[in-house]
């Protein structure tokens, strides 16, 4: 388990913390904290293609392994919950979030916003 934040990483590192979160996403995640996909609360089925979801998911998965370690103490798995999850995936399955526009077998990629260039 690597401790420095998946967009920092590159190559082999950045593919193994991708599938580390992936295990994870899909293994427990969605199962146990997902609802319902609708057009208020979507959810992309290729969320890996979205930097934003890989980025939140990420942070949420490092906040899971520290606070739901032995060591951390009982609570751990409580500040989880209020801490963490319901915030990223508010941010996540907002209508006007990442998935916006992705449904159940269908993603819809996102471009950034544009940037002009800053004057010297």
């Amino acid at each position: 388990m690597s401790a420095q934040f998946i967009l920092y990483l590159e190559g082999e590192e950045q593919q193994q913390a991708l599938k580390n979160l992936t295990v994870w996403v899909n293994g427990l995640l969605l199962p146990v904290y997902a609802r319902e996909t609708t057009s208020n609360a979507p959810w992309c089925p290729r969320w890996w293609e979205h930097a934003e979801a890989v980025a939140q998911l990420y942070g949420l998965w490092m906040a899971w392994q520290e606070l739901t370690d032995p060591a951390t103490g009982m609570t751990g798995p409580a500040l989880w919950h209020r801490d963490h999850l319901a915030h990223v995936m508010a941010a996540l399955r907002d209508p006007a979030g990442p998935f916006a526009g992705c449904k159940p077998g269908g993603h819809r990629p996102k471009e950034p916003p544009q940037v002009d260039e800053r004057g010297s």
